[in-house]
């Protein structure tokens, strides 16, 4: 793959870069109306490989918070175009590398010392490459490790990055008024903990010794003394991705142990530990040859405060989902319905939420779920796109939920995903019984 030699760091740089791509995606519209013109029955579907093409050869240039935002997007499935999350899911870990001579010059820059003073033996031509950092193979006192660099200048230009995407996503999900804010300074936090890797690295040391205990589940050792703000060094772990192991495991026990892993691993920390992996994209996670499953990366962590916790698994009883009363007044808490709502609002975000919730709280209330039911995944799908057309809640402010949604319902929608494509049955009340909570 091609390597890079600089990424543009200032404001004017990276905003220009944007506009270049805006010119191209402009252009792809003109192609798109003379298609149509002609009645060209795939003209839409050219329409969205085009942008998808352009607007990802755009921030994989940037990288930083553009490109996370993007591979954020990639696992919206029910809500994305395909041409979409098919190229915005490379940014998970498939993104040009920074060429071997900014590698060395960034390790300086952030660590003070040469890699190859600090390591026995350093590889500057990178293993992985993603939106925020890449990875080396690096070696130590007989140990094996694995060395993620942060790229230059991705920290000091999260504000100024979301600023630039923030138009697309207010278009994208109809956010209206003031109170938009909340989602953009939640994400914005989030990017900002992500480029700190002090606080990876001790987040990482925290969630591994508590779920240390969870069988099947494998975890890397972190090394303080070989890590800083921008580099992190870990312990290399064997084994294959898992988007790279379910497209070629042929045995479907083994796709179910490690399926259950993760739903235990995920179900341990949003019950017990009330902190979650809020990243679950397969370039986090490793098959190792005994069919272990390794999670790799504590990046974006997300604390569940109580008040949130509480009515959210709440409404993943059936009871409260069917007692209109009691539904109505969860949506209260969470934020879905408003005190200002009219009583047309309140009703249709009522109906809107209580069919979406119906469907998507369905696992938990199982013993056993088969996550490879692609009719299941297949209602979804139809739900949010039925929703993605409906000209009345365009006109409504979409403005709906808590801020704890953004990423509490990335990391369920994430799992949920995970585990379709290992086309796993997992036993849901495994860890946690949720008829408890």
């Amino acid at each position: 793959m091609k390597t890079i030699d600089r990424i543009p760091t200032s404001k004017l740089e990276r905003a220009t870069k944007l506009v270049t791509t805006g010119v191209k995606v402009g252009g792809n519209y003109l192609k798109y109306y003379g298609d149509k013109l002609v009645n060209d029955p795939d003209a839409r579907e050219k329409l969205n490989e085009n942008n998808a093409e352009d607007i990802y050869d755009g921030l994989k240039q940037l990288k930083g918070s553009a490109l996370k935002v993007a591979q954020m997007l990639s696992m919206e499935r029910n809500v994305m175009p395909k041409a979409y999350v098919e190229k915005f899911s490379l940014a998970q870990f498939q993104v040009p590398p920074l060429s071997a001579p900014l590698v060395r010059k960034t390790f300086i820059r952030y660590q003070g010392t040469d890699p190859d003073l600090l390591f026995d033996d350093f590889d500057p031509e990178s293993v992985a490459a993603a939106s925020i950092g890449q990875v080396h193979r690096a070696s130590k006192d007989g140990k094996q490790l694995a060395v993620k660099i942060q790229y230059p200048g991705v920290a000091a230009s999260i504000q100024s990055d979301l600023a630039l995407v923030k138009p697309v996503a207010v278009k994208m999900f109809n956010l209206k008024g003031k109170d938009s804010e909340k989602y953009f300074k939640e994400i914005e936090g989030k990017l900002i903990e992500e480029t700190d890797y002090l606080l990876e690295l001790s987040q990482s040391q925290e969630i591994t010794a508590q779920c240390a205990h969870i069988e099947n589940l494998r975890f890397p050792k972190y090394y303080p003394e070989l890590s800083s703000e921008r580099i992190i060094t870990m312990d290399w772990m064997e084994g294959v991705h898992l988007s790279e192991f379910c497209a070629g495991n042929p045995d479907q026990d083994l796709a179910n142990r490690i399926g259950q892993t993760l739903w235990d691993f995920y179900m341990y920390q949003m019950h017990e530990l009330k902190r979650v992996h809020a990243d679950p994209h397969p370039g986090n996670f490793l098959i190792s040859d005994q069919g272990e499953l390794i999670a790799i990366d504590f990046g974006c962590i997300k604390v569940v405060p109580p008040e949130f916790y509480q009515p959210y698994f709440e409404l993943a009883r059936p009871e409260n989902i069917n007692n209109q009363e009691v539904f109505r007044q969860k949506l209260m808490e969470l934020e879905i319905l408003r005190a200002d709502d009219s009583p047309k609002e309140i009703e249709f975000f009522a109906q809107m939420f209580h069919e979406l919730l119906s469907l998507f709280t369905q696992p938990f209330h199982c013993d056993e779920f088969d996550f490879a039911d692609d009719d299941y995944f297949g209602r979804i799908a139809e739900l949010g796109e039925r929703y993605a057309k409906d000209t009345q809640l365009r006109k409504m402010n979409g403005n709906r939920g808590s801020k704890h949604f953004l990423y509490i319902n990335r990391t369920f929608f994430g799992l949920y995903n995970l585990l379709h494509d290992l086309k796993a049955k997992v036993l849901i009340h495994n860890e946690v019984d949720l008829r408890k909570v």
